[in-house]
């Protein structure tokens, strides 16, 4: 990898976590909706929002007002359910983002199988694809998964970096002294470096397989303040999507100064 010389990153402000703290209260308060001209306003380059099945956080009343609402792109998370698909092409966002769903999950755990659950991809696709919508996976950064993802015939791939910030924490945060240290990451230091290299190259090597073979490149999951100016060393990346770190900044600098300190750092 070779270090990005001014390189502007696509930033996706993920703001499904302001209906997470709506939904722990189950009122109206905070909206999700009163984030979009925040975001946008303070270097937001799109909307991220998850539609889940289990509706734990936006609903679909959400998903259809900020869709009309926002000014810039909204892209739509959501698992390969059918119904859900129908709900995404009557909504008809600016990108659908597929990605695997687990009712027991706390967030999403890894990327899309595109391989045992291809022809059911496959079907998602082709819906979207009628409606008009781009569509993107979110796989894992294998080499396998990107080549599936083009015969799928996605425009888009999205990397999930969840082991990459995981390793990431283990080795520069408090996480491995606390008992939600990860058992199987809890190695010595020395070892932590090599993994994480690891895991970056990995990043790496995917993001720009995908690129070479003509797909377009983000990544997301885990990503922070502190971990995200690893992905700028990663030029076939275009977009990067970040939600948790941004609201949870925000409860103590405001929205408009955690997206604007993010958008600085994805320009570096």
């Amino acid at each position: 990898m070779k270090n990005a010389v001014n390189k502007k990153m696509t930033l996706g402000v993920n703001i499904d976590h302001i209906a997470v703290l709506r939904e722990a209260r189950r009122i109206n308060d905070p909206d999700p909706l009163m984030a979009l001209a925040i975001c946008a306003q303070n270097g937001a380059d799109q909307i991220t929002i998850h539609l889940r099945e289990d509706r734990r956080h936006i609903h679909d009343e959400d998903a259809k007002k900020i869709i009309a609402s926002s000014p810039i792109p909204v892209n739509l998370e959501c698992s390969i359910n059918p119904e859900i698909i129908d709900i995404v092409c009557e909504l008809k966002p600016h990108r659908a983002t597929l990605v695997p769903e687990n009712r027991d999950e706390v967030t999403t755990e890894g990327g899309l199988d595109v391989i045992s659950q291809s022809p059911a991809i496959a079907v998602a696709i082709e819906k979207l694809h009628e409606a008009g919508i781009e569509v993107s996976l979110f796989v894992d950064p294998a080499i396998n998964a990107i080549e599936q993802s083009q015969a799928l015939e996605a425009e888009m791939v999205e990397l999930h970096t969840g082991h990459f910030a995981n390793v990431y924490a283990m080795l520069h945060s408090a996480l491995v002294h606390s008992h939600h240290s990860i058992e199987e990451l809890e190695l010595p230091r020395d070892d932590l470096k090599v993994l994480l290299d690891a895991s970056l190259e990995r990043i790496n090597s995917s993001a720009n397989h995908a690129q070479s073979i003509g797909l377009e490149v983000a990544a997301g999951h885990g990503l922070n303040y502190h971990n995200v100016s690893l992905m700028l060393e990663v030029d076939a990346i275009q977009e990067l999507n970040i939600g948790q770190s941004i609201i949870a900044r925000s409860v103590f600098s405001g929205l408009a100064s955690a997206v604007k300190e993010m958008k600085q750092l994805c320009q570096r």
